[in-house]
């Protein structure tokens, strides 16, 4: 299994409709052969001096079960779609690919 950590940049004013725009998308991706989670998140502010709050940032934490089906999950068409409607919402995106040490 990996673990995807997403972080996507959203252009001040567009979460709100970026956040449902992914949530739409969400049922299709789940359902994709191989994705064991696929959940958007946002900061928390805990009080914790270490913490770096940014409310402009959308962390996508996903799992699969192996790095094949993500790459098919990139190519699907409903992933293809969700990226052409968000393409304007968005600054920027860093992806990490994780596994267990």
């Amino acid at each position: 299994m990996i673990t995807v950590v997403a972080s996507i940049r959203i252009r001040p004013g567009n979460k709100d409709a970026f956040l449902e725009i992914f949530k739409a998308n969400a049922p299709n991706v789940l359902k994709e052969e191989g994705c064991i989670e696929y959940c958007p998140t946002v900061d928390f502010d805990t009080g914790l001096p270490v913490q770096k709050m940014d409310g402009n940032v959308i962390t996508i934490i996903e799992k699969w079960s192996d790095p094949k089906v993500l790459e098919s999950h990139l190519k699907t068409p409903h992933m293809l779609a969700y990226k052409e409607k968000t393409k304007d919402m968005t600054d920027g995106l860093t992806i990490k690919v994780l596994q267990s040490a």
